[in-house]
């Protein structure tokens, strides 16, 4: 049912050939007897039409995605760091602000 496929390199390069995959679609069984000789038989009303194909990374491309998911989530933080600090800063000055115009504005009717 499910066999492992071993990539076979008779020379010790170090390098892995990969194995080549099957370009032709399986066709699900029809009707109540399987044809393979099998002791499955189909389910009703689905069809095995849509296959999604698998995802194979090397161990290159894994370290490449997690270095790049990890510098996404780096970026993004930085990013809504100085977001919050340009708020924070935005409502200091405007803080500072009302007061010193509260200062002048009240020194002005004390005179």
């Amino acid at each position: 049912m499910i066999r492992p496929k071993i990539p076979v390199n008779p020379l010790p390069t170090g390098l892995v050939t990969p194995l080549v995959q099957p370009t032709t679609a399986v066709e699900p069984h029809r009707g109540t007897a399987p044809v393979c000789g099998c002791s499955q038989t189909p389910a009703p009303g689905r069809s095995a039409s849509r296959v999604l194909p698998a995802v194979r990374l090397t161990p290159a491309g894994l370290v490449a995605a997690v270095a790049g998911g990890a510098g996404l989530v780096l970026v993004v933080g930085a990013v809504l760091v100085s977001m919050l600090l340009a708020v924070a800063i935005t409502g200091a000055s405007v803080a500072v602000c009302a007061v010193v115009l509260r200062s002048l504005l009240n020194g002005r009717y004390h005179h």
